[in-house]
C-alpha cells in the first residue's frame, strides 16, 4: 500500500526587499530591519497550515563580500527573532552565484538557482509535499516573477508597505 503525502500551498518569499528592507548586501543581523508586517504575515501562513520558503539571490557570497555561512547564520537568527511570534519559515534556499563572481567556484554564466532561473522553486518543489497550483511568490522585482512563472507558480509583485496589509488585501491566506 502507497502512503499519500497531503500537498500544502507554499508562500514563497524573496528576502530582501519582501521580508527585510533592501539595503544592499544586508548579511548581518544588526543590518537586518524586517519590512513592516512580515514577521506578522509568516505567523498567518504558519497558522492556516501554507509552508514557508524563502528563494533569495545571494550574489554577495560570490562576489567576496560575506561568506555563504553568513548568510545561513542571519536565516538562523531570522528564524529566532519569528520564534517569539510563533512563526517560522520552512526552508530557506539561496543562489550565491553569479556571472560576473570573483570566487570561481560561484561563477556560472547562468546559474541554474539564481533568479529569474526557477532553480530555487524547482529544489523546493521537489523537496517537500506543495501543491504547486495553490502555492504563490511574492517577490519585488520582475526576476522574481519570471522565476516563478517558469516554475509555474502565480506570483505577485510586493512594491513595498506592509506586507501583512498587502497579502491581507489579496485574500490570503
Amino acid at each position: 500500500m502507497t502512503e499519500t503525502v497531503a500537498l500544502k500551498p507554499a508562500l514563497f518569499l524573496d528576502r530582501d526587499g519582501v521580508l527585510n528592507e533592501d539595503q544592499g548586501y544586508v548579511c548581518r543581523w544588526a543590518d537586518f530591519r524586517w519590512i513592516e508586517g512580515a514577521r506578522e504575515a509568516v505567523a498567518d501562513f504558519n497558522r492556516a497550515g501554507w509552508l514557508v520558503i524563502v528563494v533569495t539571490n545571494q550574489s554577495g557570497v560570490g562576489r567576496g563580500y560575506y561568506t555563504e555561512a553568513e548568510v545561513h547564520e542571519l536565516h538562523r537568527q531570522m528564524q529566532a527573532d519569528l520564534a517569539i511570534l510563533g512563526a517560522h519559515i520552512d526552508a530557506f534556499y539561496h543562489a550565491p552565484q553569479h556571472p560576473d563572481a570573483i570566487l570561481e567556484i560561484y561563477r556560472h554564466p547562468d546559474p541554474p538557482l539564481r533568479k529569474p532561473n526557477p532553480g530555487m522553486i524547482l529544489q523546493a518543489l521537489a523537496e517537500w509535499p506543495i501543491d504547486r497550483e495553490a502555492s504563490m511568490l511574492v517577490g519585488d522585482k520582475a526576476s522574481d516573477l519570471e522565476a516563478a512563472a517558469r516554475a509555474g507558480v502565480r506570483a505577485v509583485l510586493f512594491e513595498g508597505g506592509d506586507l501583512r496589509a498587502f497579502l491581507g488585501a489579496l485574500s490570503l491566506p
